[in-house]
């Protein structure tokens, strides 16, 4: 009797799709992956959809369709919404950090915000970058005074215009709260010889 091949039992051969490690995961199961990421970074800060995007393209595996469905879910949620983010912006650069205008609308561009969006929240802004320069002004004047007055008016005006101030308005608000603490005050007065200007620009 000659020795045949021996028999080969189909069964005994494992299925790939069965080792340690290898199964496949569900559109389910990624979608819950995708959504427990971004809530992970929502709990550390607020995001804008563009950057909750971002936030997604990030986790592995995500397709463009389980990224909109997850911001879609999260907007329905009330955890994502592009206007309400916009106004808290706006209110924590204005009350918090005293920003002018033009500040206040570069923060939303870089945090996604749309243009539209933006600008209905920058509407509801009160138009007083005066009032706001000078407020901030006074609160920074006694801490710049020195034996120069002309470097002083210039240190406070540069601090102004980083904070988004028009340069005519970081000068003007600068001017009254030095003067207000005694700061340059001989100097507004006229005399035989006119007060230099100063000269600097918002990236000082």
């Amino acid at each position: 009797m000659s020795v045949g091949r021996p028999f080969l039992d189909v069964s005994d051969i494992a299925d790939s799709s069965d080792e340690p490690g290898e199964s496949v995961e569900t559109d389910d199961e990624m979608r819950e992956r995708a959504e427990a990421a971004l809530l992970r970074k929502l709990r550390s800060r607020s995001l804008s959809l563009a950057e909750a995007r971002t936030v997604l393209r990030g986790v592995e595996g995500a397709d463009e369709i389980v990224i909109e469905e997850a911001i879609e879910h999260f907007v329905d949620l009330g955890y994502l919404d592009d206007a309400a983010f916009a106004d808290q912006l706006v209110m924590s650069a204005v009350e918090r950090r005293g920003e002018g205008r033009r500040a206040v609308a570069e923060t939303l561009r870089k945090r996604g915000i749309p243009r539209d969006v933006a600008d209905m929240a920058l509407e509801a802004l009160p138009d007083d970058d005066a009032e706001r320069a000078l407020e901030f002004a006074r609160s920074k004047a006694r801490s710049v005074g020195g034996k120069d007055d002309e470097a002083s008016l210039r240190r406070l005006a540069g601090q102004l215009a980083r904070r988004g101030y028009p340069s005519s308005v970081a000068l003007t608000a600068a001017r009254t709260a030095l003067r207000e603490v005694g700061i340059g005050a001989g100097r507004s007065r006229p005399g035989p010889r006119p007060m230099p200007g100063v000269r600097f620009t918002p990236d000082e």
